[in-house]
């Protein structure tokens, strides 16, 4: 039975701003080499086959986080621009590399004209109510923004076109990303309904573990807040 690791990037400058990010690209706040490694450790009590994860930056930087703590090179290699083509099965490579699949359709949610802006001071503008909406529902979106909906549209076929072939073959994967892809990947995985992702969160840094059986589905999950 494989494994699938779902894990938020960690605490990004913007994140301790309190401000919308969205597509937009910024560092990873310091100060969390601690946490990183915690959870680099846990992940590599097992053998990771392959990572995923976005371009952004905040995502990256976590990929080279994990990775560094246990010893571990990435290779990066893109996906996206017409050149939707995984690379060989890396029988060559040392097992200190690690192949990270880059590719946009993992990226956070499009925030529009709320990018970079409080989230307080967004909430004081447009209500409470309408700006927990366009963060957590699923139909909902920020003014000329994505909402769930449409991050769903692309995140979901691109796991089953990848990660959960990678799965079914055996392989344990390590997705790293932003809060709403992995919202989304977490809708799919576990058939959350449309009302019932609303609820669900994940902290910076948080690791969700599933063990994914050879049909796709998953038999046993662990939610780790570290």
């Amino acid at each position: 039975m494989a494994k699938l690791f779902l894990l938020r990037h960690f605490k990004s400058q913007w994140n301790e701003e309190n401000r919308f990010t969205g597509w937009v690209d910024v560092p990873l706040l310091g100060g969390q080499d601690n946490k990183i490694k915690t959870v680099s450790k846990k992940i590599f009590k097992n053998k990771i086959n392959s990572i995923y994860s976005s371009p952004l930056f905040r995502n990256q930087s976590s990929v080279a986080g994990v990775l560094e703590y246990n010893g571990k090179y990435p290779i990066f290699i893109h996906l996206d621009k017409g050149k939707m083509k995984k690379w060989g099965n890396f029988k060559d490579l040392n097992k200190d590399y690690i192949p990270v699949y880059i590719t946009e359709k993992l990226n956070e949610r499009y925030y529009g004209k709320l990018q970079g802006d409080n989230k307080k001071e967004a909430m004081e503008k447009y209500g409470k109510e309408k700006v927990h909406l366009w963060r957590r529902g699923f139909n909902s979106k920020p003014p000329k923004g994505e909402n769930l909906k449409q991050t769903f549209k692309r995140v979901a076929p691109f796991y089953k076109n990848y990660i959960e072939k990678d799965l079914k073959s055996g392989k344990n994967i390590l997705v790293i990303a932003s809060h709403n892809s992995l919202r989304a990947l977490v809708k799919y995985v576990e058939n959350i309904s449309n009302k019932g992702i609303a609820n669900v969160e994940i902290g910076y840094g948080s690791l969700l573990e599933y063990n994914i059986s050879k049909s796709g589905l998953p038999k046993k999950k662990f939610f780790d807040k570290i």
